[in-house]
């Protein structure tokens, strides 16, 4: 069957996105708001409660919410009728730099331009998802130096007004001798434009030295601490947590996959340590990236009833660790619901208002005042859009940014009495379509 979506700009390693020849929004919508304080109107809107209203847009955010036809604006309208109305995703576990290069011949290339264009066309990737917001991890150090994280943090400011795009600065090594160039380094990224400090303390010869570092180091200029860590040593997890409970800002571990291969009775003791810190848990049940070992997903039912604040990412999109990623926040949400036992509504928090809240970005309601970051998916309750949601409107900051749309025909049945009883949308006269 045809999949009728627009095409996303294409990238470029310029810092300019060039607009798509074709507008992707409906007649209604070919001006949408901008967040300079002109409006938008969406109209008949199904909300989870079940409601249908209509939202009044304006300086990217949420000026109204009514019931459907109980609002006016001089402005664009865009019907959503048919539609339901969420929080806008975001992606709180992405690696752009090497995303979208399983296919490539040869080494992963990491020149400038090459980092650039795969950063940008993953971002847009996951912005067409419904993610408005998204973080990547970025190495630093080796051979590549800050080259990446230089290419990732251009990649952000070209994407600027379509997608939120952060970065986490990952140094290698930050003890023994090795660790001085690494804090050296590390410090160079936050002055550059790193918005978080990470990394993976596994892989350090002394872990807790290097989440002493890292914790040093954030703490000293006020920023979140997001590491990596496979989480199968119950005790390591438990003094990262300890040790981060101090933190001003936020801190975050993930994707933690080695939870799920330990006792019950120890999980839940972990947990509790983890929920009394305030550490999030960022897991990746989508699979795991090339940070660290291991495939599992975090048990997030689990650490959800201990308090844990549970978010959950794409991890690897399309490169080595997982050739087949899709950077689809609603398919890690299905996957929480469908094989971890969670219900759809906390599900989608876990890559809403979860996702959101570890990467330190405002709360998101479909509420008057809060910031105007919406996803509109074809449906009327929340399970259905998990289970099947290929048409998706995103709104950023006010403004549509994105849509994209799906078409199912079939074809008429052999008799002329099966075709008068069925009501199926139908092919065009002689349009076969595969």
């Amino acid at each position: 069957m045809p999949d009728s979506r627009p095409q996303p700009p294409r990238s470029s390693s310029s810092p300019s996105v060039p607009p798509s020849p074709a507008s992707p929004f409906p007649a209604e919508a070919a001006s949408p708001a901008r967040s300079d304080g002109s409006a938008l109107l969406l109209c008949g809107a199904r909300l989870t409660d079940g409601r249908t209203v209509d939202v009044r847009l304006g300086g990217g955010r949420i000026e109204a919410v009514g019931t459907a036809g109980s609002l006016t604006a001089h402005a664009p309208r865009l019907d959503l009728r048919g539609h339901l109305l969420l929080p806008a995703p975001a992606e709180p576990h992405a690696h752009c730099d090497t995303a979208l290069s399983a296919e490539a011949e040869g080494p992963v290339l990491y020149g400038p331009a090459e980092v650039q264009r795969r950063t940008t066309e993953a971002a847009l990737l996951q912005l067409g998802h419904g993610a408005t917001a998204v973080r990547s991890h970025v190495r630093i150090g080796g051979v590549q130096g800050l080259g990446p994280l230089r290419a990732v943090l251009r990649a952000g400011r070209a994407l600027r007004g379509l997608v939120d795009l952060t970065v986490v600065a990952m140094p290698r090594v930050l003890t023994g001798r090795a660790g001085a160039d690494g804090l050296a380094m590390l410090r160079d990224a936050l002055e550059m434009g790193a918005s978080a400090v990470g990394g993976c303390p596994d892989l350090d010869p002394d872990p807790a030295g290097y989440v002493e570092a890292v914790l040093e180091v954030a703490s000293a200029h006020d920023r979140p601490v997001d590491l990596h860590t496979d989480g199968a040593d119950p005790a390591r997890l438990a003094r990262f947590a300890a040790m981060a409970g101090g933190l001003r800002a936020g801190v975050a571990l993930g994707p933690c996959g080695g939870l799920d291969r330990l006792p019950g009775e120890v999980v839940a003791h972990t947990a509790e340590r983890l929920a009394a810190a305030g550490v999030t848990v960022v897991c990746l049940p989508q699979g795991g990236c090339g940070a660290v070992d291991g495939r599992g997903t975090a048990p997030a039912r689990l650490l959800h009833a201990a308090g844990v604040r549970v978010a959950a990412g794409s991890g690897a999109l399309r490169d080595a660790s997982n050739p087949v990623g899709r950077g689809d926040p609603l398919e890690a949400a299905y996957l929480l619901a469908s094989r971890h036992g969670l219900r759809a509504e906390d599900a989608y928090e876990a890559v809403s208002a979860s996702a959101r809240a570890a990467l330190e970005l405002p709360a998101v309601r479909v509420e008057a005042g809060f910031p105007a970051d919406l996803l509109a998916v074809r449906g009327d309750r929340l399970d259905g859009a998990l289970s099947l949601a290929y048409s998706r409107i995103v709104v950023h900051r006010g403004r549509v940014v994105t849509r994209t749309s799906a078409v199912r025909e079939f074809c008429g049945p052999a008799s002329a009495t099966a075709a008068a009883a069925l009501d199926v949308p139908r092919q065009a006269r002689g349009g076969a379509t595969s």
